[in-house]
C-alpha cells in the first residue's frame, strides 16, 4: 500500500491524520479550478533532473497563498504534503525516488487563494540513475567581502540536510587580529587529503594527509607569495598553486560590486611529503592563475593573461586597476612527466582574448573529455561579474560553446565536477543578484546539461533568509572528520618553513 505523508504535522497528530487520510479518498482538494499554467514555485524544481540519492526537494509557492497541497507520485508510490510548504519526509522520498529511478516523479500542485483552490499543470522531476557524491563543501561568507569574523568552511550531505563546520576562522581570531580562510581543496574527492589557507592572524597553509595535520609556511624569498589557488595531482602527493599578489576594490555604482585582481602571479609546485616547492611559471609579464590537473595527471591546465607595465609606472596597483577591463586570460596547459617531476612548455588551449573575453577556472571532467570554464568580459574574479557564464570545450574535437542550458542572466562562476562526471555544481547569483547559491546540473555523455536545480533545503525558504554566499563548492566522497578545534590547534602553532628547490625530484 502506498504511504501518504501529510506535512508539517508531527507526533501523534501525524499518525492519526495519516491514518485518516489513508482511509479517505479526499487527500487532495476535490473542488478546484484547473489552470493550464505551471505553478510558480521556489526553488524552481519544475522539470529538473536530479540524482537518485538526492535529499528531498521541498518547495513553496512563489507568491502569497493561504495553503498548498502537493502530490509527488510514481506508480503506486505517492507522497502528499499540505500546509504552507511541501516538505516530504526523507524516508518516503527515498522510496519514491528509488521506484522512479530512470523515469520521472509527477508533481501536482494546488494553491488556495482567496478561498478558492487552483490546480496547476503537473510537472516532472526526472530521477537520473546516476548518483551524486555524498557531500559538498563550501565557504560561507557575507557577500560584502569586508566582514569575515563569521566565515566558515562548511560541509553538507547531499543525501539529507545535515550540515557541519569543517573550520571556523573565529577559532583563531583574537580581538582586532582577524583571520580569513579560503581555498579548500581535496585530492580525488578524498576528505582525508585536503588543504586550506588561513590569512592574517596565525596564517599558513593547512594540509591534512591521511590523518596527519600540518601547518606549512610557504613564504619564501624565491616565491612570489604563499600558495593561493591549489590543484592536487590525482595520485602523487603534489600540489600546484598559483602565487598571487591580490588586490580588491569595492564599487558604489558599478553593478559588478567587487573587483578582485592580481598585480603579479606565478605558478609553483609543492611536494607534500618532502615539503619542497619550486617555481614552474615565473614570467613577470604573465599573470598565471587557477591551475587544474588533467585526470590522468599528465598535464596541468591554468589561465594566464599577458600584462606589461610601462617603465614609467611607479604604482602598479593603481595602473592595473585603471586598465583592469583590458586584462584577458587565456587557457593553457603544461605537460608533466611523473618520472622526472618536470613540466613542459605551455600550450594554448583556448584564446579568449581573440573574442575580447577572459577565461578562468578550467575544470576537466573525470573522463578527460570536457573542460568547463567561466567566461566574462575581462578580469579574473568572475564570481562578481554579472556577465560571467559557463562554457564547455570538447577536448576531443576542440569545439568550444557556451553552456546555455546552465547559464542565467546573472553570474555563473566557480564549478566542480562530480567524481563520476555526470554532475556539476556551480555558484550562481540567478536568484537575487547578490548571494551566490549552489546549483546542480546533470551532464550527459555528449556534454549537454539539464536545467540546474538549487541545493535542496529542509525549509524551502531557507536561502531567501540566509544572508551569506556559498563560495567554492567542491564535491567530496564523504565528510571531513577532523574537528574544527584540531585544525585551530595546529594553526596556532608555528608553520613548517617550506624548502625551496630548483626542481622537484622523485
Amino acid at each position: 500500500m502506498s504511504k501518504i505523508f501529510i506535512h508539517p504535522l508531527s507526533g501523534l497528530l501525524l499518525m492519526s491524520f495519516s491514518l485518516l487520510f489513508s482511509a479517505c479518498s479526499q487527500q487532495l482538494p476535490s473542488d478546484f479550478t484547473q489552470s493550464d499554467a505551471l505553478p510558480k514555485i521556489y526553488p524552481d524544481y519544475v522539470d529538473v533532473t536530479v540524482p537518485v540519492n538526492i535529499a528531498p526537494l521541498s518547495f513553496e509557492m512563489d507568491g502569497q497563498c493561504e495553503e498548498m497541497a502537493v502530490r509527488y507520485a510514481f506508480g503506486d508510490e505517492e507522497i502528499v504534503c499540505r500546509g504552507d510548504k511541501a516538505q516530504p519526509d526523507i524516508d518516503d522520498w527515498k522510496r519514491l525516488t528509488a521506484a522512479a529511478k530512470g523515469k520521472a516523479v509527477q508533481v501536482e500542485t494546488y494553491a488556495l487563494q482567496a478561498g478558492q483552490w487552483t490546480r496547476f499543470k503537473p510537472f516532472n522531476i526526472y530521477v537520473s540513475p546516476d548518483s551524486i557524491d555524498a557531500y559538498i563543501s563550501y565557504r560561507l561568507i557575507h557577500p560584502s567581502y569586508v566582514s569575515y569574523e563569521e566565515l566558515t568552511i562548511s560541509q553538507r550531505s547531499l543525501e539529507n540536510y545535515d550540515e557541519s563546520v569543517i573550520y571556523d576562522n573565529i577559532l583563531c581570531t583574537e580581538g582586532t587580529k582577524g583571520q580569513c580562510i579560503n581555498c579548500h581543496n581535496y585530492q580525488q574527492y578524498n576528505p582525508e587529503r585536503m588543504q586550506f589557507h588561513a590569512r592574517q592572524n596565525h596564517g599558513g597553509t593547512v594540509i591534512a594527509y591521511d590523518g596527519k595535520v600540518r601547518k606549512i609556511n610557504m613564504s619564501n624569498d624565491s616565491i612570489l607569495s604563499a600558495g593561493v589557488y591549489p590543484a592536487w595531482h590525482p595520485e602523487l602527493p603534489l600540489i600546484v598553486y598559483s602565487t598571487n599578489t591580490t588586490r580588491q576594490n569595492f564599487h558604489v555604482t558599478d553593478p559588478n560590486k567587487v573587483e578582485v585582481y592580481d598585480t603579479a602571479s606565478d605558478l609553483i609546485a609543492y611536494d607534500v611529503m618532502k615539503n619542497e616547492a619550486t617555481n614552474i611559471e615565473k614570467d613577470p609579464s604573465e599573470l598565471e592563475v587557477f591551475p587544474f590537473w588533467a585526470p590522468d595527471g599528465r598535464s596541468v591546465y591554468y589561465c594566464s593573461a599577458r600584462f606589461e607595465y610601462p617603465d614609467t609606472v611607479t604604482n602598479k596597483d593603481i595602473y592595473l586597476l585603471r586598465y583592469s577591463n583590458k586584462v584577458f586570460y587565456n587557457i593553457y596547459r603544461k605537460s608533466f612527466d611523473a618520472a622526472t617531476m618536470q613540466f613542459g612548455p605551455r600550450e594554448l588551449v583556448f584564446a579568449a582574448d581573440t573574442l575580447g573575453k577572459s577565461a578562468t577556472l578550467p575544470r576537466i571532467s573525470p573522463d578527460g573529455r570536457y573542460l568547463m570554464f567561466a567566461l566574462a568580459k575581462y578580469g579574473v574574479f568572475h564570481i562578481w561579474h554579472r556577465d560571467a557564464d559557463l562554457w564547455m570545450i570538447d577536448l576531443k574535437t576542440g569545439e568550444a560553446r557556451p553552456a546555455e542550458e546552465l547559464n542565467s542572466p546573472d553570474t555563473e562562476s566557480y564549478h566542480s565536477w562530480s567524481s563520476n562526471g555526470r554532475w556539476v555544481v556551480f555558484s550562481s547569483r540567478r536568484d537575487d543578484g547578490n548571494f551566490t547559491r549552489p546549483f546542480i546540473a546533470h551532464i550527459d555523455e555528449n556534454g549537454k546539461g539539464t536545467k540546474p536545480f538549487e541545493l535542496p533545503c529542509a525549509d524551502p525558504d531557507y536561502h531567501r533568509q540566509f544572508m551569506k554566499s556559498y563560495n567554492v563548492p567542491e564535491f567530496m566522497c564523504g565528510p571531513v572528520t577532523i574537528k574544527p578545534q584540531d585544525f585551530a590547534d595546529v594553526l596556532k602553532g608555528d608553520g613548517e618553513p617550506v624548502k625551496y628547490v630548483q626542481k622537484l625530484s622523485r
